[in-house]
C-alpha cells in the first residue's frame, strides 16, 4: 500500500529573503558588441533583464499562491517521497494521463495545458477529451524527496507505476513525456506496458526520443546521417551532460552556493533548446515563468540532486533496450522541429524501437514542448488518446 498525503506549497521567508539578497553578483562579459551575444553562453543583457526583474518585480508568493491552486500531494515510495499533482477535470477519474518532466524544467512545463487537458470543454475541446492529470516530480527534483544516491529512470518507472496503481488505484493510464521524461515514459512502456500484464502503461507519447535499440548500429544511409548529426549535436552542445553525467557533485556545489549561477546554467538552455525562429527567448516565455521555473529549484535545494539523475543514467546502463527487445507498448511521437539537440531518429529507427502507432510533425515548438507551445501540445495529445482508444 502506498500512502499518498496531500501537501501544500510553503516555502518560509528565510529562505525566500536568503535567495532575495543572493540575487547581486554574476561573472564579467566578453564586450557588448560582441556580434553573437549567445556566442560564449548566456547573453549579457538577455540574462541583465531577468535578473532584474528577479531583483525588482518577481514575488514568490505571488508564484506560491498560483503554484497552490492546484491540489498537491505526496507519497511515500520505497523510502522517496515523490511530490505530485493529481487534477481530476472533466473526466472524473476514467482517463488517467501522467506527465512526466525532464531537466532543466519541472512540473510548472505543464502549467499552461493543465485546463485544456483537464476541464477541455472550458477550452474548445469536448468532455470526452478530459483526463485526470498526474504530474510528479522527479525524484531529487521540485518538491520531491531527496534520494540517498542517484536513482535513475528505469527506477522512476518502477515508482510510477506504483504511484499510479497502488497510490492512486488506477487500473490502466496513458503516459507522456519529453527530456527524462521520454525515458522514464520508454521504461513504463517497456516494463510496465499491457503486454507484460492486463494492467498498467495502455499507450505512451512521446516529444523526444528516449531509448536506443541495442546494437544501435545504423542500417540505412539515413540512420547514418542522424548518428553523424547527433554526435556533432552533443560535441557542439553537450558539455553540459558531460559534466552532470560525470562530475555531478563538483558542478552541484558550484551551484548550491549562488542562485544566480543556477539561474544562468537553467535560463541558457531555455535559450539553447527552444524554437526561437520567431523572436527571442522572451518572446517564447515571460520573466515569470523563467524565474519561476528557476525557483523550483532553489527554494528546495533540488538543483544538485537533479544533476545526479545524469549520472543515474549510465549507472542504470544507460538508455538501450536489452538486445532484441523494443517497447512494444503503442507509442505516439509529435515530432517539433525546433529540437535541436535531441533531434529524431529516421522511422525506421523508431520502428526497431517503439511500436510507434502515432506521428505527428508539428508546425513549431522546441524542447520544451508544452511551456512553449501549450496549444500546439494540447492539440497532438487529443489526437493520440483518441486514437490510443
Amino acid at each position: 500500500m502506498v500512502n499518498v498525503t496531500p501537501f501544500r506549497i510553503d516555502i518560509p521567508d528565510s529562505k525566500i529573503d536568503d535567495i532575495h539578497q543572493r540575487v547581486t553578483r554574476w561573472a564579467p562579459f566578453p564586450a557588448p558588441d560582441t556580434p553573437a551575444p549567445w556566442q560564449y553562453g548566456l547573453s549579457q543583457p538577455s540574462f541583465g533583464r531577468l535578473v532584474a526583474y528577479w531583483r525588482d518585480q518577481y514575488s514568490w508568493r505571488d508564484a506560491e499562491r498560483e503554484l497552490n491552486a492546484y491540489p498537491h500531494f505526496v507519497a511515500d515510495l520505497d523510502g522517496t517521497h515523490i511530490h505530485f499533482m493529481h487534477i481530476q477535470g472533466e473526466a472524473g477519474g476514467r482517463r488517467p494521463l501522467l506527465l512526466t518532466h525532464g531537466w532543466p524544467g519541472s512540473f510548472y512545463e505543464f502549467w499552461q495545458v493543465i485546463g485544456p487537458l483537464a476541464w477541455p470543454s472550458k477550452f474548445g475541446g469536448t468532455p470526452d477529451d478530459a483526463f485526470d492529470l498526474i504530474i510528479p516530480s522527479l525524484p531529487g527534483y521540485g518538491f520531491s524527496g531527496k534520494p540517498p544516491r542517484p536513482l535513475g529512470q528505469r527506477a522512476t518507472a518502477h515508482l510510477w507505476d506504483r504511484l499510479m496503481r497502488e497510490g492512486l488505484g488506477y487500473t490502466s493510464y496513458l503516459a507522456q513525456g519529453g527530456d527524462w521524461g521520454s525515458l522514464v515514459t520508454g521504461w513504463l512502456g517497456v516494463d510496465w506496458g499491457h503486454a507484460q500484464d492486463k494492467g498498467g502503461c495502455r499507450a505512451i507519447h512521446l516529444n523526444m526520443a528516449g531509448l536506443r535499440p541495442t546494437p544501435l548500429v545504423p542500417q540505412t544511409e539515413a540512420e547514418l546521417t542522424w548518428l553523424q548529426t547527433m554526435q556533432a549535436a552533443q560535441q557542439a552542445e553537450g558539455a553540459y551532460f558531460a559534466i552532470q553525467a560525470t562530475k555531478p557533485q563538483t558542478l552541484a556545489t558550484a551551484l548550491m552556493d549562488s542562485p544566480v549561477g543556477t539561474a544562468a546554467w537553467i535560463f541558457e538552455k531555455f535559450h539553447a533548446w527552444s524554437d526561437l525562429r520567431r523572436g527571442d527567448v522572451f518572446s517564447v516565455y515571460s520573466e515569470q515563468q523563467l524565474i519561476t521555473n528557476i525557483m523550483i529549484y532553489l527554494v528546495n535545494d533540488a538543483i544538485a540532486t537533479s544533476i545526479w539523475y545524469y549520472a543515474a543514467l549510465f549507472e542504470e546502463g544507460g538508455g538501450s533496450l536489452p538486445e532484441g527487445r523494443r517497447c512494444e507498448t503503442p507509442t505516439g511521437f509529435a515530432n517539433f522541429p525546433g529540437e535541436k539537440v535531441y533531434s529524431p531518429p529516421p522511422r525506421s529507427l523508431w520502428d526497431r524501437t517503439y511500436n510507434m502507432t502515432y506521428w505527428r510533425d508539428m508546425a513549431e515548438g522546441g524542447h520544451f514542448a508544452a511551456m512553449e507551445k501549450p496549444d500546439l501540445f494540447v492539440d497532438t495529445v487529443r489526437d493520440w488518446a483518441r486514437a490510443a482508444g
